[in-house]
């Protein structure tokens, strides 16, 4: 049974969910703390990234012990808990589904025993030879539909040899988005995909290591950033200190939808603030997209960066128009049908003296569907606004991802099928207008051929089998 946390849903419309990122991934390696805690305040700063699940594995050195449930990080554990998870390292995770159903047995961290010793993985992106690596497995191995508890039952499967050795063997088999934390008895390991596409960092406590998907998670613990974690790198962290081994030449290709939307803001990313990105994003925005307006509105939180950007290039005055409610969250209770036709409103409501009789710039991130868009024009609106003029800090979201965002496919996209006008008059707006990717790409400050923008401009930087990819390419199969 999911335990109720009394909030709205996350989404402000549950038919138009916003871009998914997979997960967030921690892993700490320091005797003498309380490395439970540690974990769960890494994965409290990372509960963004994933909230349909939660999973700390801890080692004191002879045994594994995972506890993982479904919820928020701060749903699936307290105080007792926590308490009884001891160790000097440990592994966490918070997960949304990209591969698999968002089902306890998918939950991660996942853990594989075998008469040597245990191995607990938690994996942040999404793999897309995942079939062919389930190929590998003996029968019977994995009863789990993911590409993480297939990643865990190979790296286990041949004992033999070291996990370093065995890992350093295998990744350069594994094709897609990883950036992986995993953990035997003793030590702690940490691996990105030869693209870099998931973020990964490392940071260092006063009596240890922490690597996690974000800079800020580092900030949360009290660790201080070192260095971001190469692509093509494997790092293995115990007493002797952090030994790196490279499994694969480099190849750059980090997402640029992190800096869009799946990102902290207060993260940083190749040595820039998320922040400071999203900012110049807006002035961009606005230096492509001018028009004459009274105030500059965000699409609360999501917008605000880069409409702060936009009122500052173009001069039109930075206001709230819209607020939100501060307990919007995940709910497991359905709402009734009079709440429910009243839609987004229980999420966002205007402002309607700041907004009344005036031209608006409203400004988000990103439009998947166009449904809470569409319903953000119409209340402004009915609020007295005399003009609605709707700038995206990203390009057209016109291809899926397959590399670790729950993106909707092709044929949900609205940009999949329609053009910006069509769009514009769909969504009931003055105008309409979207950043052009080259215009984000410059934002970043990182050249285009080291990011991946696939889900803009539909260039794979690994080769796509359509037939071997999905949400539930493993559940398929046969048992």
């Amino acid at each position: 049974m999911l335990k109720g946390d009394g909030r709205l849903g996350h989404d402000l419309d549950p038919n138009d969910r916003a871009p998914k990122d997979a997960c967030g991934v921690f892993g700490v390696w320091a005797p003498g703390e309380e490395v439970s805690k540690l974990t769960y305040y890494g994965l409290y700063a990372l509960q963004h990234r994933g909230q349909e699940s939660a999973g700390i594995a801890v080692s004191e050195g002879s045994r594994i012990l995972v506890y993982k449930d479904m919820g928020l990080v701060a749903q699936v554990f307290d105080e007792s808990v926590l308490g009884t998870l001891r160790g000097h390292l440990a592994v966490g995770h918070c997960r949304y589904s990209t591969t698999g159903s968002s089902v306890w047995e998918n939950a991660q961290p996942t853990l594989s025993s075998t008469e040597v010793g245990g191995l607990a993985l938690a994996h942040n992106g999404n793999l897309i030879n995942t079939p062919e690596l389930a190929e590998r497995l003996a029968p019977g191995a994995t009863r789990a539909t993911t590409d993480t508890e297939v990643l865990t039952s190979l790296l286990a499967q041949d004992r033999t040899r070291s996990i370093e050795d065995a890992a350093a063997e295998l990744l350069p088999q594994v094709k897609g988005a990883y950036s992986l934390v995993f953990m035997d008895e003793k030590t702690l390991y940490a691996a990105r995909d030869p693209q870099g596409i998931r973020p990964l960092v490392l940071g260092r406590l006063e009596r240890g290591w922490v690597v996690a998907s974000e800079t800020a998670a580092l900030d949360i613990v009290g660790a201080t950033f070192v260095r971001e974690v190469e692509p093509g790198e494997l790092l293995t962290i115990d007493e002797g200190g952090v030994r790196s081994r490279r499994f694969a030449l480099a190849d750059p290709k980090g997402c640029l939808f992190e800096y869009v939307y799946l990102a902290r803001p207060d993260t940083t990313i190749a040595g820039r603030g998320v922040q400071t990105t999203r900012v110049e994003v807006g002035r961009v925005l606005a230096r492509e997209h001018p028009v004459e307006a009274d105030l500059v509105i965000p699409t609360p939180e999501s917008g605000t960066p880069a409409a702060v950007g936009y009122a500052e290039e173009s001069g039109i005055p930075y206001g709230q128009g819209l607020v939100k409610n501060s307990y919007v969250g995940r709910t497991f209770i359905q709402p009734s049908q009079t709440i429910r036709q009243l839609g987004i409103r229980l999420k966002l409501n205007p402002l309607k003296e700041v907004v009344a009789g005036k031209r608006l710039v409203v400004v988000d991130d990103s439009i998947v569907r166009g449904n809470t868009q569409r319903a953000i024009v119409r209340m402004l609106r009915e609020a007295g606004a005399s003009e609605v003029h709707v700038r995206i800090s990203s390009p057209p979201v016109s291809w899926p991802c397959f590399y670790g965002i729950d993106f909707a496919t092709r044929a949900e996209l609205i940009a999949g099928s329609l053009s910006v006008e069509e769009i514009r008059q769909s969504l009931g707006a003055d105008s309409l207008g979207y950043i052009s990717l080259e215009g984000l790409t410059k934002a970043t400050t990182i050249p285009a051929e080291r990011l991946c923008r696939a889900c803009f401009d539909g260039s794979y930087p690994i080769a796509i089998d359509q037939d071997n990819v999905g949400k539930y390419v493993l559940e398929s199969s046969p048992k």
